[in-house]
C-alpha cells in the first residue's frame, strides 16, 4: 500500500471518527442510543403560567420516558432574549421556547393573528378557539417549515395597560408611548388611539417604564405582578378587547433526532402540560388581581362608554391588516369562524 494511500485512508478514518464524535454530542443522538439526555426549556417569564407549564411538561417528559430526557428549566430571560431564544430553538441549543405567539411574526406572518382585537369576547370563548382540533392542528403547524414544531399552545389572559400616570379615559392614551408585541396587530391598536407601540422583548419594559422612555405596556395582570411593575407602572387599566396566549415551540432539529418512540412522548408530555396548565392559569390570573392591589397597584375599570368606544375602534383592525396581508386569510377566516362556533 503507497504512503498516499495510507494517508488518505488515515484522514478518511479520523473525518468519520470525528462526524461520529460530532454526531454524538446531539441531544437527539444520545436518546437514540439510550443513553439519557438533558434538554434546555426556556421563556422570558417567571413565576407565570408559561413558567408553569415548562415545570409540568418537565415532570411529564422525564416519566414518561423514565428518565431517557430530562429537562433544565430557564425562565426570566436567563437564556437571552426573546428573539435569541427563537433563534435558539430553530438551531437545536433550546430545545423548547414558550411565549406568545406574536414573538414569531419573523418566522412567519400568521403567528400574529391571535392577537387580533375584537375577536373574543370572553375567556372562555378564547379558550375553546384555540382547543378546537382543526384550528389548533393548523396554527401548531405554522413554523414546522422553520425549524419549529408547536407543541402546545393555552390562553395566558386577557389584556390591560399598566400605565405610568392613569389611563381612565381613551384621550388618556393621545401621544403615549405603549409597549407592544411585535406584531403589526398590536401597534395598530395604539396607533388608533392616538398613541405609539412600542415593540419591545420582555426583559427591556421595567427598565424602560422605569426611566419614562415608555409611559405603559400592554400585556397582562400575571406579567404585571410576577416582574414586580407597581413601582414604575402602579395604575392598570383592564380592558379585555384582546387576549394572549402561550404556545410551546419544539426545536425541529432536535425533535427530528429522536427515535420514534420518544418524539411521542415529548408530545404526550407537552399535551399533558398544556391540559394540566390551561385550569392553572386560570386560577392563577384571578389570583394576581389581589397581589397587584396588596403591592399597592391600583386598578381603573373604563365607564361603559369609553369601553364601548375602545371596542369600536379595535373591531375592524383585523379585517383591515388582512386585508393588506394576504397570506394570513385563510387561518384568518378560519380563526373567525372557530371563534364563532365557541361563543
Amino acid at each position: 500500500m503507497s504512503f498516499g494511500m495510507t494517508a488518505r485512508s488515515a484522514l478518511r478514518a479520523g473525518a468519520l471518527f470525528l462526524a461520529a464524535a460530532l454526531v454524538a454530542t446531539l441531544p437527539g443522538s444520545a436518546a437514540a442510543q439510550g443513553r439519557s439526555m438533558t434538554i434546555k426549556l426556556a421563556t422570558a417569564t417567571l413565576n407565570d403560567a408559561q413558567h408553569e407549564w415548562l415545570k409540568r411538561f418537565a415532570a411529564a417528559v422525564e416519566k414518561n420516558t423514565n428518565g431517557r430526557i430530562k429537562a433544565e428549566i430557564f425562565p426570566a430571560s436567563q437564556l437571552g432574549s426573546i428573539p435569541r431564544m427563537i433563534e435558539g430553538t430553530q438551531l437545536g441549543s433550546i430545545q423548547i421556547w414558550i411565549g406568545p405567539p406574536e414573538f414569531l411574526v419573523g418566522v412567519d406572518q400568521r403567528f400574529e393573528l391571535l392577537s387580533a382585537p375584537g375577536v373574543f369576547q370572553n375567556d372562555q370563548q378564547a379558550a375553546k378557539t384555540i382547543a378546537d382540533p382543526e384550528f389548533s392542528k393548523a396554527f401548531l403547524a405554522i413554523g414546522a417549515n422553520k425549524g419549529l414544531i408547536g407543541a402546545s399552545m393555552f390562553l395566558y389572559g386577557p389584556v390591560a395597560f399598566a400605565m405610568r400616570t392613569p389611563f381612565r379615559t381613551l384621550a388618556d392614551l393621545r401621544g403615549k408611548k405603549i409597549r407592544v408585541l411585535a406584531s403589526p396587530f398590536q401597534t395598530e391598536q395604539i396607533a388608533r388611539l392616538g398613541g405609539t407601540g412600542v415593540p419591545l422583548t420582555l426583559a427591556d419594559v421595567l427598565p424602560a417604564l422605569q426611566q419614562g422612555t415608555i409611559d405603559g405596556t400592554l400585556a397582562s395582570v400575571t406579567v404585571f405582578t410576577t416582574l414586580q411593575y407597581q413601582e414604575a407602572a402602579k395604575y392598570m387599566t383592564e380592558t379585555a378587547h384582546a387576549y394572549i396566549f402561550s404556545i410551546a415551540m419544539v426545536s425541529k432539529r432536535w425533535f427530528d433526532g429522536l427515535p420514534a418512540e420518544l418524539q411521542a412522548q415529548v408530545m404526550s408530555a407537552a399535551k399533558q402540560a398544556g391540559a394540566e396548565t390551561t385550569p392553572w392559569a386560570s386560577e392563577f390570573f384571578a389570583s394576581q388581581h389581589k397581589v397587584w392591589a396588596e403591592r399597592g397597584g391600583e386598578t381603573i375599570v373604563l365607564p361603559p362608554a369609553e369601553k364601548a368606544e375602545l371596542m369600536a375602534k379595535m373591531a375592524p383592525i383585523g379585517d383591515d391588516i388582512v386585508k393588506t396581508k394576504p397570506v394570513l386569510k385563510p387561518l384568518w377566516e378560519q380563526m373567525v369562524a372557530t371563534a364563532k362556533r365557541s361563543n
